[in-house]
């Protein structure tokens, strides 16, 4: 199955404009009009701007997961090693001058009632995260494979809004700092 240019276009386009200026400040009319596309091949490929919106969550979701994993898997080896990469890359992601923040946090933020299918959303986003670090803490030999993948990810969401909130790049670095201790703790030969 051929991927339709215009549908692609849809969801770069919401995809920037949503990450830029929220989701709920973001009208399908400047999408439209940003996508150079009309209303009737919007409603061909999404049938609400909620469709759009989870069609552009499961976007970014992979566009991050796979740039985070290979981009931690080129700068470290070792389990261990690319349990503390993640926030290497983190810190170039803050310096970014497109970054506002995570896509998911903000998706939450504003669609904060439980059972929303984009809150859902989200939650899934965080969970296949948690999974991924597990396994990577498990081949690391952690002690709790994971609590250590909880506790890291508690440090990779707190660096992101702080990073977001103040605009300094410099939460990741502090955020690594800490994290060195948490992998010393639960994994003994790191």
């Amino acid at each position: 199955m051929t991927k339709s240019p215009a549908r692609e276009k849809l969801l770069q386009t919401a995809l920037a404009l949503f990450h830029q200026n929220g989701f709920h400040n973001t009208g399908i009319d400047r999408i439209l009009a940003e996508a150079g596309v009309s209303k009737m091949t919007l409603y061909k490929h999404f049938r609400s701007k909620e469709e759009l919106i989870l069609a552009v969550l499961c976007r970014r979701d992979e566009l991050f997961r796979d740039w985070l994993a290979q981009g931690v898997e080129a700068r470290a080896e070792k389990p261990a090693d690319r349990l503390l990469a993640m926030f290497d890359l983190l810190g170039e992601w803050f310096s970014a001058p497109d970054f506002h923040g995570c896509l998911f946090i903000n998706a939450t933020a504003e669609f904060s009632r439980p059972g929303d299918p984009v809150r859902a959303a989200a939650a899934r986003h965080k969970a296949l995260l948690h999974s991924w670090l597990t396994g990577i803490a498990a081949a690391a030999g952690a002690d709790d494979p994971a609590a250590l993948a909880r506790e890291l990810l508690l440090l990779k969401e707190g660096a992101i809004v702080s990073a977001q909130v103040s605009g300094d790049p410099g939460a990741a670095r502090l955020a690594r700092q800490l994290a060195v201790g948490l992998v010393a703790r639960r994994i003994a030969t790191a």
